[in-house]
């Protein structure tokens, strides 16, 4: 590449996030280094910015974040939304109804912030996740007896919709089935994010679009841009980038696309 790199975009989750969900001290060092050459460092991530260590990107000179999959931008320090495409309830809800027959874990990103089923609650350390991606669900989530419901009757835009699914004998209970309903759906864009998951968004809003829409706001050449992920929700974000990079974790088809590998999360 001929141009210097301008902005360097991390997923969370399996890139930046160690196992622990947390970002070593040897990352933070390299993130404040490029802070301090006036690199952009920008967070690409499925997470609703409620699910975001906000102060200590922020402390690290991190200031924007493209979150639920590139549905919405922040800037970080004062959670201004900068750019969103959401799903209004018309379009969202009918399917959230046909998904509450199945027995699955469902959150809505509303505004930034989580939102799940009550009947959810007691089963999320059911999923087959690490404890640390537990352990954030129940710290950031609001529940609520009929998501759909809740979000007709408040008229609730959503950003992105996570789907997890009950492990039992080697497999994931109604993963297929789900991936079906979804499929007949075109207004809808589905992937998985990781940890046998599938997102989805609003048609067309991909990572890559969030990137593109932050350069614009930044004044960056998107030839100035570097990205790093791991699954298939950052394969977008690898291609639009100048510069993609491939976790050691990533999988295959991540790996396959990206220009470069690095070590693991």
């Amino acid at each position: 590449m001929k141009q210097p790199v301008s902005l360097i975009a991390l997923d969370m989750d399996g890139t930046l996030f160690n196992g622990q969900s947390e970002i070593s001290k040897e990352d933070q060092d390299a993130i404040r280094e490029a802070s301090s050459r006036r690199i952009h460092v920008a967070i690409s991530t499925g997470r609703p910015y409620a699910g975001l260590p906000v102060t200590l990107l922020s402390g690290l000179g991190v200031s924007y974040a493209i979150t639920s999959n590139g549905a919405a931008v922040y800037h970080l320090p004062d959670r201004l939304c900068i750019h969103e495409s959401a799903m209004e309830p018309a379009l969202v809800c009918p399917i959230i109804e046909e998904l509450q027959k199945k027995s699955i874990h469902m959150d809505a990103f509303i505004n930034g912030d989580g939102f799940s089923q009550r009947s959810c609650e007691g089963k999320i350390d059911c999923l087959d996740m690490p404890t640390s991606i537990k352990r954030y669900i129940h710290r950031t989530r609001t529940f609520t007896d009929d998501l759909a419901a809740y979000i007709r009757v408040h008229n609730l835009n959503v950003q992105k919709m996570t789907l997890n699914f009950y492990p039992q004998d080697g497999t994931f209970l109604y993963r297929d089935e789900v991936m079906q309903i979804l499929s007949e759906h075109p207004e809808i864009t589905f992937l998985s994010g990781g940890y046998h998951n599938l997102e989805f968004t609003r048609a067309g809003v991909t990572k890559g679009n969030g990137l593109t829409l932050l350069c614009s706001h930044l004044g960056v050449d998107i030839e100035e841009t570097l990205a790093c992920g791991d699954t298939q929700n950052d394969i977008d974000i690898l291609k639009t980038a100048a510069i993609g990079v491939a976790m050691e974790n990533a999988l295959p088809e991540v790996k396959e696309i990206a220009d470069f590998g690095t070590r693991s999360n």
